[in-house]
């Protein structure tokens, strides 16, 4: 072969890598470049309820572990209070002593206290009659001349100190007879009635001491371990509502039209073999300038805020938990 054909074939072979080159490069530039759909990434989160107590205690036994389902009804924790015990028994006894302060005033003195009484007003009056004897007999003495007028004067202030004392001695009596006033009933009988308000707020607090799920969910938490002391109201548990969930999408306000207030989208959860679940968009609002995301300026490109979606499951998803993923494309 010529030196002129090689250099052809050459020549050829040589256009021919360049072209495939370029036609690599083209289609690999092609595939890279190819624009990629919008990816929107959320997050599932529900309701917790806090599970505490009204008393200080200590953990005796737990009913439930860590991922359990509950529903309303069930037993959850049992606490250990000795101090309610005793302040139960204290409220009894004054339970007790208040009773017995209005039976006494109820049931009025004593038949020994009322003969006392009755006894006295008799001696009194008895001496009464003698000192008016005696006062008769002076006056009339005194009147023919007899005695000084000292001596009558004396004798007429004994009377009327024994009238007093008769007179005293009369009220005691029927006072005895009609037992204590009014005023000292009602006043022993709310006596009672204060005891045994103690009594009831002292159980109150005993129950607090076995709590109970009041709604359906499933337990996330547990905090403090079994004979750990906890303080009132101090957190024992979580529960996860997990009926009232939701998922949390955070979107730039180019896309905020596609997932505006009450628009209905379609999305997966990866954790749940990319289940498809069908979202109701339920409020949006802006998370501030520091979510915002700040334009160059240099194509003509504007700053562009950043907004928190929430939207709500059309229908219940079953298996899905707090903090799974949720996509929308």
């Amino acid at each position: 072969m010529s030196k002129l054909n090689k250099g052809n074939v050459s020549i050829a072979f040589a256009f021919g890598v360049i072209l495939l080159i370029v036609v690599g490069v083209t289609l690999i530039g092609q595939f890279v470049m190819e624009p990629t759909p919008d990816i929107i990434q959320g997050e599932v989160e529900m309701d917790e309820m806090r599970v505490s107590s009204k008393v200080p205690s200590r953990i005796k036994r737990y009913c439930v572990e860590e991922g359990d389902m509950v529903k309303a009804g069930d037993t959850l924790v049992v606490l250990d209070s000795p101090e309610l015990e005793s302040k139960l028994q204290q409220a009894r006894a004054a339970e007790s002593a208040a009773a017995a302060v209005s039976q006494k005033a109820q049931n009025g003195a004593r038949v020994e206290t009322i003969e006392g009484a009755y006894e006295m007003w008799m001696k009194a009056q008895a001496a009464e009659e003698v000192m008016k004897k005696s006062y008769d007999r002076i006056k009339s003495l005194f009147e023919q001349g007899v005695v000084a007028e000292q001596k009558k004067d004396e004798i007429e202030a004994q009377y009327k100190a024994a009238v007093a004392t008769t007179n005293a001695a009369k009220s005691q009596y029927e006072m005895a007879k009609k037992g204590a006033q009014a005023e000292d009933k009602a006043a022993a009988a709310a006596q009672v009635s204060r005891a045994k308000a103690a009594i009831n707020e002292v159980k109150s607090y005993l129950k607090e001491t076995v709590l109970f799920a009041s709604c359906d969910g499933k337990v996330s938490t547990i905090f403090p371990l079994r004979g750990e002391l906890v303080g009132s109201g101090a957190p024992i548990m979580n529960i996860q509502l997990q009926k009232n969930a939701w998922v949390v999408f955070n979107v730039r306000e180019k896309d905020y039209s596609k997932m505006a207030q009450g628009s209905i989208v379609k999305a997966y959860v990866p954790a749940l073999d990319d289940k498809e679940v069908e979202l109701k968009v339920t409020s949006a609002k802006d998370m501030g300038s520091f979510a915002a995301w700040k334009s160059s300026k240099v194509k003509g490109e504007y700053d562009s805020k950043t907004f928190e979606i929430k939207a709500k499951p059309t229908t219940p998803v079953e298996g899905w938990v707090a903090g799974m993923s949720v996509i929308i494309k």
